[in-house]
């Protein structure tokens, strides 16, 4: 199963994230739920990176860990973009949950 940990600070800002685990939803290379999964979760890093121009500080396993912090943002404005992405990962990650929610869980 695939966990994700959705890390926010006092203000309910994501500040990071965790995930880990494979789903197990098919063979290794056909497994469509790891595969969403992944591909959101990169898609949104990659996008927090070119289009803020923010580097998030990442922590990658080959056994399907991945950490990925925040920098604390200085300009209010690339924070609230940086923000918007992270929030639509969210609500693209329990889109897969909620179809495949025995095979990934979030916890916020």
């Amino acid at each position: 199963m695939i966990h994700v940990t959705i890390n926010r600070n006092s203000s309910g800002r994501i500040n990071s994230f965790t995930m880990s685990g494979h789903a197990e939803f098919d063979v290794p290379g056909k497994d469509i739920v790891c595969a969403g999964a992944s591909a959101v979760a990169f898609g949104t890093i990659n996008s927090i990176y070119a289009l803020c121009k923010v580097e998030p500080l990442l922590e990658q396993e080959k056994n399907g860990f991945l950490r990925c912090q925040i920098p604390k943002l200085e300009d209010k404005m690339i924070e609230d973009k940086v923000q918007l992405l992270l929030e639509g990962m969210v609500v693209s990650l329990q889109t897969i949950e909620l179809d495949y929610g025995q095979y990934m869980k979030i916890q916020s």
